[in-house]
């Protein structure tokens, strides 16, 4: 048995969810959220959503775990919202933003210029002697993870100077360089 799966989701207050056939909506404060299921089950009962299996065949196994996740990110994300940083590390690196437009100088002859899509919020920090910092947010997880990974795959971070692109709080492997 899942681990995972077989944990209940407790509704929080504010958040509607909703089983038709295969298809589950949530709806909160931040938006709605649609996701299509399949070898799976799933049931609303008493304030909790219930994810079930019909059988210990593998595809299903595999999939209760993960559907109870999902499940669970879109009512967190509906009734909280998620937040990713992004930090560009270099000399000369700026990021700035008019609206969902984001324009990223990350070294090349051109700036970088990003239309995000409109669930996904932008915001740039600049601080003297800091490196700038992207703040993204949204209440779909996988969208705004997908958006985050767009920008930093511009510049990934590399391991000698760690220069680029890089999630705040990320740790990176660093290597030594040449030795004299």
């Amino acid at each position: 048995m899942s681990r995972i799966g077989k944990n209940p989701i407790t509704i929080p207050a504010g958040v509607t969810v909703e089983v038709n056939g295969n298809v589950v909506t949530v709806k909160g404060k931040k938006g709605q959220l649609t996701q299509d299921f399949t070898d799976v089950t799933v049931k609303i009962e008493e304030g909790q959503v219930i994810v079930e299996r019909s059988s210990d065949y593998k595809t299903e196994r595999s999939k209760h775990g993960l559907y109870r996740a999902l499940i669970n990110n879109m009512i967190v994300g509906v009734s909280e919202g998620f937040t990713k940083e992004l930090e560009l590390v270099g000399v000369g690196y700026r990021a700035s933003n008019q609206g969902q437009k984001l324009d990223i100088a990350l070294g090349f002859s051109h700036n970088i210029v990003l239309e995000v899509v409109p669930e996904v919020v932008v915001e740039t920090v600049s601080e003297k002697g800091k490196n700038p910092i992207i703040k993204l947010a949204s209440h779909d997880k996988q969208l705004l993870g997908q958006v985050a990974a767009k920008i930093r795959s511009f510049r990934k971070p590399e391991p000698y100077k760690g220069k680029g692109v890089k999630f705040v709080g990320e740790v990176l492997r660093r290597k030594a360089g040449k030795s004299a």
